[in-house]
């Protein structure tokens, strides 16, 4: 049986910590674009990974199979 392969580009976005919670970039976390109508609190914000949603995980979970 070969080994499963995985999707590159879901392993460059898709972290686990070391708690075992799946994180990934804030959806807006590259953006330069219209910044002076965000408030500082609100960019700040984007810059953390946040934590992956349940339904998401499923999808992540045949692209990326040893890492979950």
């Amino acid at each position: 049986m070969p080994k499963i392969r995985t999707h590159r580009g879901t392993a460059k976005r898709v972290k686990v910590s070391a708690n075992g919670k799946v994180t990934h970039r804030h959806q807006f976390s590259g953006c330069g674009h219209i910044l002076s109508k965000k408030t500082r609190k609100r960019k700040r914000k984007f810059r953390k990974d946040q934590a992956t949603f349940a339904g998401d995980l499923r999808r992540f979970a045949a692209h990326i199979p040893y890492l979950l």
